[in-house]
């Protein structure tokens, strides 16, 4: 089943001449697992913003083509309509923190209270995010308090609480270490093998190329190609779009050892390992 639609998407933002995004198709499967590359400001966000329908109707601007996100084509929906069924995590988790609650458990509870959901179901639905996002024992602490990927994992479940369709990630572990990053994806790979869509746009190349069924390569707003990890990192003009591949790939290319099974190079350190013991047994 098709959860998200674009069909020749383009928009310009406003006062500025150059398209943003430039006539932009491609479909996404339920629960797929989507990972968004390029080099900085070849789109990404917008993309993500396209999805959530913060373009065009917060941003306003010049709009043209279609998104269809789980039905609802967004340029005829508002951004509540759409955020019943897609929510979006920001690169900085201190933009979605309200700063209103004492605790982390209060601070998920606050869109469920605004929701109007009874008592009981808000405290199995925050219970549940608290335990996937492995945020439990720091539940009665102060937002402020965390570390960043503790406090981009709260931001995540308050959005995991509300039980979207669709998740939308903007760069959510630019400003975390490896340890935190690693957190971050574990905890998004949860919420994939549950049947959630994920889309996250991120420069943590070996990241994207173990976790993400699919990879879309942006650049200056064109999409360039839109396949899995090993067919994009494989590339031999991947760096012509500011994109350096994995390292295992890079190594396993430099020694002229291809994945089994498949014309691209490994992008995972298993299957690097895999392919380096067949080819030098």
């Amino acid at each position: 089943m098709k959860k998200i639609v674009v069909d020749g998407l383009k928009y310009k933002y406003p006062l500025s001449e150059a398209l943003a995004l430039q006539d932009i198709s491609f479909e996404i499967e339920e629960g797929e697992f989507i990972g968004i590359i390029g080099k900085n400001s070849v789109g990404k966000s917008t993309l993500c913003q396209a999805l959530v329908g913060l373009v065009p109707h917060f941003y306003k601007g010049a709009y043209g083509g279609k998104v269809l996100v789980d039905g609802l084509e967004v340029r005829n929906h508002s951004i509540a309509d759409i955020s019943r069924k897609v929510g979006m995590v920001f690169q900085n988790p201190f933009t979605q923190v309200t700063g209103s609650k004492m605790t982390v458990y209060e601070e998920i509870a606050f869109g469920l209270e605004n929701s109007g959901l009874p008592r009981e179901e808000m405290r199995q639905r925050i219970d549940e995010v608290l335990r996937l996002m492995r945020i439990e024992h720091v539940k009665d602490h102060s937002p402020f308090d965390l570390s960043g990927g503790q406090m981009q994992r709260m931001a995540i479940a308050s959005i995991m609480a509300m039980k979207p369709d669709i998740l939308v990630l903007d760069e959510p572990t630019s400003q975390l270490d490896p340890a935190g990053s690693e957190e971050v994806f574990q905890a998004i790979q949860d919420f994939s093998q549950q049947g959630i869509t994920v889309i996250m746009a991120e420069h943590k190349m070996e990241k994207i190329a173990q976790y993400c069924n699919r990879v879309l390569l942006l650049h200056e707003g064109r999409l360039v190609d839109f396949d899995t990890a090993e067919k994009i990192f494989s590339r031999e003009d991947l760096k012509d779009y500011g994109v350096t591949a994995p390292v295992y790939t890079r190594v396993c290319r430099a020694l002229g050892v291809k994945k089994q099974g498949c014309d691209g190079y490994p992008v995972t350190l298993e299957d690097a390992e895999l392919a380096l013991r067949r080819s030098f047994a």
